[in-house]
């Protein structure tokens, strides 16, 4: 069922470090065979035009709902913001979907959340919104995903997309917390799968210590040794 898994991570120019960590990660703990994949814009011009608008905190804020397209609707996909890093075997997780497989979507359901700051990395203005980082690490079902178009991408409303609007809310399966931790925002639990350094990366100067940044700097090395 996941012997060849399809991830695809949101890749914007100004933060290129960030996708080459992060695929490391999943490389150096994935037990599987995996495919890696980044979304970006300028590879994306033959089907697909909206450009990353000033309300878009990253050039991938929309189009990682492209995913289940990039994947010719077959099988299942992971999707991963490029400011992760992963700890854990990625089949471990896929291991916790395969019986669930009615579901349309599944994500780490951050409840009640709201975020501490006004503006985060690069001064994006922070816009607090229900399921805000729900649409961070998704598992597409892409056989379910068809409304997903390149044309209903490119002109629904963002929060249509990243609320999920497009499913039913029963389809919408729950992943582990531990899956998706708000680095700066939420606090540690004592099993760590997947930090999420949602306020900005250790590859800025301001976040270079935060809460988990030794994780980065571990797969960073493992790069550039």
């Amino acid at each position: 069922m996941f012997n060849n898994l399809k991830i695809f991570i949101g890749y914007d120019s100004r933060e290129k470090i960030a996708f080459h960590v992060l695929s490391q990660s999943i490389l150096a703990n994935s037990s599987i065979p995996v495919v890696i994949s980044p979304i970006n814009l300028k590879n994306l011009k033959r089907f697909y035009s909206r450009p990353k608008e000033r309300k878009h905190s990253t050039e991938f804020s929309i189009s990682r709902f492209l995913t289940p397209y990039l994947s010719d609707y077959k099988g299942y996909s992971l999707y991963l913001d490029c400011d992760f890093i992963v700890l854990e075997d990625i089949a471990k997780l896929l291991k916790f979907i395969s019986k669930k497989t009615s579901k349309v979507v599944w994500c780490v359901k951050h409840k009640e959340y709201l975020p501490k700051d006004k503006t985060k990395f690069f001064r994006e203005k922070q816009i607090p919104y229900a399921k805000k980082n729900w649409s961070s690490l998704m598992i597409f079902n892409n056989a379910k995903c068809k409304i997903l178009t390149p044309k209903l991408v490119a002109k629904a409303h963002g929060l249509y997309l990243h609320q999920l609007k497009w499913t039913k809310e029963n389809l919408i399966g729950s992943l582990p917390n531990n899956w998706n931790i708000l680095v700066e925002e939420q606090k540690f639990p004592k099993k760590i799968n997947a930090l999420h350094y949602t306020l900005g990366g250790p590859y800025f100067k301001k976040h270079s210590k935060c809460p988990g940044s030794g994780y980065w700097f571990k797969y960073k090395r493992q790069i550039f040794k």
